[in-house]
């Protein structure tokens, strides 16, 4: 499903209204009735009390049309408006018009006991206070009521996103609402689906409010959910040869875990072949506990790292397989540094920077902006920020847009992961995961993705295709481990204990509360 920026939107609502016709009144109608059966399905509505907060904008105005069909459909509503009537202009000012010419209740804002009586006695409120334009912080009154509604237990239905909620970058303004269920129209805002603003919206319903199919075609619109990609067939007559021929060049003096999560989880998604280049000393332990990993032993620095002397061997090795994972756990030691800028300057295969590998680039980008083969880089916040120079506040702030320049800039597929990870790719286009959870925020679990993405490819998933179905399974298998274990003290083994469970699900069919729950928005 695509998804759009406000400003995408506030295009395609012109283009509606310029190019097809369809009125502004009618756009407005579509959406405050799409907000009204969701209502009429979760609450009911003959007998039913409910609270209709409405802000000066189209928000409001929605708000307008959802209050005249709960009258009309035999519910009692009361609408409090925040803000100057005399500001609606348009489809707004004329709901505006019609409701007061109803036997509907409406008052301004103008005291907190007032409203907090208000919310004591309905059954359900509706948040029509600021769309998806919100760009000042909420404050005053508004933060008030926004704080009354979300401390009176009773359902929220927010229309389009929860006032309060950057309709861009899904970050909270001050105080956001809380709401049980958001009604939002046309396509998914960046919003809607980001943190924390995709946590705040509860189910998120979407409606085309009749706007046709070809809108959507155009190619400005370039950022979309993860949706399902089929994983091939194994070969019934294949060998491991046939899954995936992986080197992973990872470890150091202290990190035992990266690289056997990272190698050890690409056999657990069904790669074939998992060959380990690691410093010597820590062979026989990780061969102790990953017993199906080839490990090629590396000679090491004076404190157990990589050495550079391992280069023309190692380069060797790449060029044998069929993709390279640099990075997992391999220090920041000075010398292990330059000879990973030095294997990724050389290697001519695809390549997976992970972890430190990406750290030791940093300094000297021009490396990865020259490669041939394609690359792919999985960041954290704090990689990014690496990366780019900027904070990590500013990537937050900013994450769809930041990802995009990046990608485009180092001609880089890259996964920026984080909660609801984000998959980018030179030509701009990005896709949200929206499988996983926070249990997964543990030591370990991005080595697992980056053995989980290199399966994806060695089973014969173009790269591009590899890395969103990688970061999906990944996902997938985390969820399913929290479903069973609890999100507490969940780590990186159980992640890669679940893979296979994962992968049989996938190919078997989801469940159909995960498969909704990944589709993101339910249609109306």
């Amino acid at each position: 499903m695509k998804v759009s920026n406000v400003s995408q939107m506030r295009k395609l609502d012109q283009t509606a209204i310029e190019t097809y016709g369809i009125i502004d009144e009618l756009l407005m109608e579509n959406a405050g009735l799409a907000v009204f059966e969701v209502i009429r399905e979760r609450v009911g509505v003959r007998g039913k009390c409910f609270l209709v907060f409405s802000g000066a904008g189209n928000n409001g105005g929605d708000g307008f049309v959802v209050a005249r069909k709960i009258h009309a459909g035999g519910g009692e509503v009361n609408v409090y408006v925040l803000g100057n009537p005399e500001k609606y202009r348009g489809a707004a000012k004329l709901n505006w018009e019609i409701i007061n010419r109803l036997p509907i209740e409406i008052q301004p804002f103008e005291s907190v006991n007032e409203v907090a009586s208000g919310l004591s006695g309905c059954d359900a409120v509706v948040d029509a206070i600021f769309g998806t334009g919100l760009t000042r912080k909420v404050s005053g009154k508004y933060a008030e009521v926004i704080g009354l509604i979300n401390n009176a237990g009773r359902p929220v239905i927010s229309v389009d996103i929860p006032s309060g909620v950057h309709g861009d970058t899904g970050r909270v303004m001050g105080v956001a609402t809380k709401a049980d269920a958001t009604v939002t129209f046309g396509l998914p805002k960046y919003g809607n689906l980001l943190y924390p603003g995709f946590d705040l919206g509860g189910q998120l319903f979407v409606t085309h409010i009749s706007f046709p199919p070809a809108m959507y075609a155009t190619d400005d619109i370039k950022v979309a959910t993860n949706d399902d990609i089929p994983l091939p067939p194994r070969d019934v007559a294949g060998h491991k040869g046939s899954f995936g021929d992986v080197l992973f060049i990872a470890g150091a003096a202290g990190y035992y875990g990266a690289p056997y999560f990272a190698a050890h989880s690409f056999l657990k998604a069904g790669g074939g072949y998992s060959r380990l280049a690691c410093p010597a000393r820590m062979a026989p332990a990780i061969a102790n506990k990953g017993r199906e990993i080839v490990i090629m032993p590396q000679q090491e620095t004076s404190t157990g790292n990589l050495a550079r002397a391992n280069e023309s061997e190692l380069i060797e090795m790449a060029g044998q397989v069929d993709v390279v994972i640099l990075g997992p756990g391999i220090s920041l030691e000075k010398e292990t540094r330059q000879l990973a800028r030095a294997l990724a300057a050389a290697i001519e295969k695809p390549l997976i920077l992970d972890g430190d590998g990406i750290t030791a680039l940093c300094g000297d980008l021009s490396v990865i902006r020259s490669r041939k083969a394609p690359t792919v880089l999985t960041p954290h916040a704090g990689e990014m920020s690496r990366i780019t120079g900027l904070t990590v506040v500013d990537i937050e702030n900013d994450k769809i847009g930041i990802l995009q320049r990046t990608c485009r800039d180092l001609s880089a597929i890259m996964v920026l992961k984080g909660a609801h990870s984000l998959v980018g790719f030179p030509d701009g286009k990005v896709f949200i995961n929206l499988s996983g959870n926070n249990g997964m925020a543990t030591a370990g679990s991005g080595d697992v993705l980056t053995g989980t993405i290199a399966a994806m490819f060695g089973l014969g998933l173009p790269l591009e295709n590899a890395v969103r179905k990688g970061v999906f399974i990944h996902g997938l298998a985390g969820d399913l481990a929290a479903r069973d274990l609890g999100r507490d003290g969940m780590i990186a083994q159980d992640i890669l204990g679940y893979l296979p469970k994962a992968m049989r699900m996938d190919r078997q069919g989801l469940p159909l509360d995960l498969k909704q729950r990944y589709m993101g928005a339910q249609l109306l």
